[in-house]
């Protein structure tokens, strides 16, 4: 990728002085004259410029490869890719994918546990050595077809800060990591590093620094075993956005920094990397969906003589697009949604407890529940903002319902930032370089919210 175009990245400039929201409207308006109402995706490749950037000047000592499962969008591997990002596979279809682009093998890491043989012949095919192992098997697995490997042992580590946890699945115990080294060393295998991941939407920077604690004790005890190791492996569970007055990366950023000097300062040189998803590309995309149905009840209530009578009136929006589609996540608990009338609402407008389904036949298909909202009308648009993360990579066209297609955008300065990053290489003293770009503007409107029944619910009046 040593030279690329916008027409490479398949991303069109936004005209001067349009932001994103601006695109969504205009697309919007000329869609509304027509039945061809369509859920669409807008997504801004330089917000993803921005968060790179974020990331470098918070934590510059630790290299981000992106974690690909999380939105594996051409455009957006191809952008990470420009900026110099390595980039975490788990299947033979990542690897193809980041490997067509240029990518060195060196930048990859195979870093699914429990690998399918046929994909592993063909990790061993393309060059990609850097792998995580948890088990004796996966050990003799590898040892069987792949000599050169270099292999990181992930740890199982204290996750429960976390909406999502993964130590149930993943990572060896503490107790069962000098068998596993033993082991590796009889089968003649090399092992470089140790990984962990502290599970996904972690919300305690404090969980990196236990988890960093411990992978101290596994460098030691490696090395008593004969491994001299070099990699670190920070995993991911870093917020793909920040809410008012709120840095959540920010702080983790200063806790891994502070434990790293620690216990891995840059004498030791130890390589840091980490696996970030959402990170990256969740901010960066904005989805619009078409009201294709409504409901109103009207509900008793206790307060009979309160001024709003007798009867709470409650809405029902059906949308053409749903848990199959875009919304798949919001079966979880931890999922982060936010429902937005595309139209204004008016000063004193009355909102309205609110229930978005999906357009699919399925009873399960349910987006949002009891949010507050101004009433809207059929045929009216609903936007949901930060949908780049687990979106569009985990679609299904289940009872023959359309995806939602993606038209990515970039800003003319955002597009001169990422080639200068590009020509940069690394160089740590232009990153840190501040620009006018760099700061989020009208093109990333920050609106976070939760699905379901959550303690963050729309208000009247918002």
């Amino acid at each position: 990728m040593s030279t690329f175009t916008p027409e490479d990245f398949g991303f069109t400039f936004l005209k001067d002085g349009t932001s994103v929201q601006d695109l969504i409207d205009q697309r919007i308006k000329a869609l509304s004259a027509s039945d061809a109402k369509d859920a669409f995706y807008v997504a801004d490749l330089g917000e993803v410029v921005r968060r790179y950037l974020l990331w470098v000047r918070e934590i510059p000592r630790v290299t981000p490869f992106y974690a690909v499962k999380c939105n594996e969008s051409r455009p957006i591997v191809m952008t990470l890719a420009a900026l110099g990002t390595g980039f975490d596979c788990a299947s033979k279809y990542e690897m193809h994918l980041i490997t067509s682009l240029g990518v060195d093998p060196s930048r990859i890491i195979y870093a699914n546990t429990i690998k399918q043989p046929s994909h592993l012949k063909y990790a061993v095919a393309h060059g990609i050595q850097k792998m995580t192992f948890d088990n004796e098997a996966e050990l003799i697995k590898i040892s069987q077809c792949c000599e050169n490997a270099k292999l990181v042992l992930r740890i199982a580590v204290d996750d429960s800060g976390s909406m999502m946890p993964m130590t149930k699945k993943f990572g060896a115990k503490l107790e069962r990591c000098p068998a596993l080294l033993k082991q590796a060393k009889k089968l003649g295998l090399d092992v470089i590093g140790v990984s962990f991941h502290v599970g996904g939407y972690c919300m305690t920077p404090v969980a990196y620094t236990k988890a960093i604690t411990n992978a101290r004790n596994v460098f030691d005890l490696a090395a008593k075993i004969g491994y001299k190791m070099t990699l670190l492996d920070l995993g991911g569970g870093y917020p793909g956005f920040s809410l008012p007055n709120i840095s959540l990366f920010r702080e983790m950023a200063v806790d891994i920094n502070k434990v790293l000097d620690k216990y891995f300062p840059v004498s030791t040189g130890v390589q840091i990397i980490s696996e970030p998803g959402r990170f990256f590309p969740s901010s960066a995309y904005t989805l619009a969906v078409n009201i294709i149905g409504k409901r109103v009840d009207m509900e008793k209530s206790a307060d009979d003589g309160k001024e709003d009578g007798a009867n709470r009136k409650t809405i029902s929006y059906y949308v053409n697009d749903g848990i199959h589609t875009s919304f798949g996540l919001v079966v979880f608990p931890f999922a982060y949604v936010l429902p937005s009338t595309h139209k204004r609402s008016k000063p004193g407008e009355r909102f309205y407890p609110s229930t978005i389904y999906g357009q699919t036949c399925d009873g399960h298909d349910q987006i949002v529940e009891d949010y507050s909202l101004p009433e809207a009308q059929e045929g009216e648009w609903m936007l949901f903002y930060h949908m780049g993360a687990y979106t569009v990579s985990t679609m299904t066209n289940f009872n023959g319902f359309p995806k939602p297609e993606t038209q990515f955008v970039m800003t003319r300065k955002a597009w001169q930032r990422l080639l200068q990053i590009a020509a940069a290489k690394g160089d740590q003293a232009l990153l840190q370089q501040p620009s006018p770009h760099d700061e989020p503007d009208a093109c990333c409107p920050v609106k976070p919210g939760l699905a379901r029944k959550h303690n963050l619910t729309g208000k009247e009046g918002k």
